[in-house]
């Protein structure tokens, strides 16, 4: 068997061609003269996940789908059909006895539906391999692989404060990047060679002399913790998600750094309120961002959580590339659905864009965030929040949230209004 060589379009068709026949691995491997664990690894790795149903009945993953006879989830009392059969309205959204349901056959070879009998009468979510898609797939992150990464001093200090202690215990680095893949933000092999150049102070060597980075011509993308994260998680993607659930509750999610390597601002902007909130984070890490949808989900409870962050809609910061910690709740179960804006399109989310003027009034461009604590943050954005608009009617965004979701949220969340005479828009606001 040929060892160490890439799958082929011609043969990932093959692949695709032999799952509709139903035929095993080893059979496939036999055919490509690969091992059966290599076809494995490449079919659920390329995995296609589609939410669709059957002829006559849209998709419904819920356990008791059957001779189910909830009416009115939508609040439509003139509607005569049962939710089930429902293609407007979900009932994993509203129904508090939905219960999720996943086809067993999936969980064993070959998992995928692409010979299964049932396909046609099933609706539950579905699993396809598709070899053009994973050909694409495949090249995308082979390019992406080839990258190179630029690491600023700011950024190699901050590597050498996480890794240098656990290397001095003995540690091996990919024991370090298992623990901290979202805190590290660098490929495995990158660490070695950044240890093998003396780079971090674990080698005995100082590493802010040794550390001299040229800034490159064309800036390239940071490290992406999952590769493939914006796979079904487009801006197209977005658009027809939103045409198919128009009344979602959408928050725009960005990031405001103060001096670069420092402290830096997440940022959740609900579109329509325009209420904002931020959240202060020691560094501008992937780990940061999840741990602050964590803390959302533990202070707000499940079902605030999830009328709230319906949709977060965020840019293509390596911050923001692990979606999974971002939607899925500690029971692993969908909590809310991130998607991105296409590359250098800031004006696809305008409005936490245009928010961000009024933080830029208090902590000007450039200014270190290092001094600022969650306490300084919150109080500017209580008096941001409580400052009025005239597109909301003369209402500030507190006043509107409140109209919208009530107000129990906000006292969890801290916010508070400020009254309209005592309202601070100048950096002395923060000024201890």
């Amino acid at each position: 068997m040929t060892k160490n060589k890439h799958l082929t379009q011609e043969e990932r068709n093959i692949i695709e061609q032999w799952l509709i026949k139903r035929e095993s691995f080893k059979s496939i491997g036999r055919e490509l003269r690969k091992d059966p664990t290599t076809i494995s690894k490449e079919i659920r790795n390329h995995l296609q996940f589609k939410q669709t149903g059957c002829y006559g009945r849209p998709f419904n993953d819920c356990r008791n789908r059957i001779n189910c006879p909830v009416q009115h989830l939508c609040g439509n009392r003139r509607c005569k059909r049962y939710c089930c059969f429902c293609n407007t309205h979900r009932c994993s959204e509203s129904c508090p006895d939905y219960h999720q349901e996943t086809c067993r056959k999936l969980s064993k070879p070959p998992y995928t539906c692409n010979g299964c009998e049932s396909k046609r009468s099933c609706t539950l979510e579905k699993r396809f391999y598709s070899a053009t898609k994973a050909q694409k797939e495949y090249e995308e992150v082979r390019s992406e692989s080839r990258q190179g990464i630029q690491l600023t001093q700011e950024d190699a200090l901050r590597l050498d404060e996480l890794i240098s202690p656990l290397l001095r215990k003995g540690q091996s680095l990919h024991h370090i990047c298992v623990n901290h893949v979202d805190e590290i933000m660098v490929d495995e092999r990158t660490l070695y060679n950044y240890v093998e150049a003396g780079i971090f102070s674990a080698r005995n060597l100082d590493m802010p002399r040794v550390v001299r980075m040229g800034k490159r011509k064309k800036k390239k993308d940071g490290f992406k913790v999952d590769k493939k994260c914006r796979i079904k998680r487009t801006y197209p993607d977005f658009l027809e998600f939103m045409n198919q659930n128009p009344d979602t509750t959408v928050v725009e999610m960005d990031t405001v750094e103060g001096k670069k390597g420092g402290k830096a601002l997440l940022t959740l902007h609900f579109t329509v309120p325009q209420f904002m909130l931020a959240f202060i984070r020691d560094a501008n890490t992937s780990h940061s961002v999840s741990a602050i949808f964590n803390m959302l989900w533990r202070v707000l409870g499940p079902d605030a959580f999830r009328m709230l962050f319906q949709v977060v809609l965020g840019d293509n910061g390596s911050e923001f590339s692990n979606p999974s910690a971002i939607e899925l709740d500690p029971q692993g179960q969908y909590r809310t659905r991130v998607f991105y804006c296409d590359p250098q399109a800031s004006y696809q989310k305008p409005a936490v864009e245009n928010n961000h003027t009024l933080i830029r009034r208090i902590i000007p461009k450039g200014t270190p965030m290092d001094s600022f604590n969650q306490e300084d943050i919150t109080c500017m954005m209580n008096h941001i929040n409580s400052y009025k608009r005239a597109n909301l009617g003369n209402k500030s965004p507190y006043e509107v949230f409140v109209a919208l979701y009530g107000e129990e949220s906000l006292r969890k969340m801290g916010a508070q209004l400020i009254p309209a005479d005592e309202i601070i828009l100048r950096p002395y606001l923060l000024e201890k």
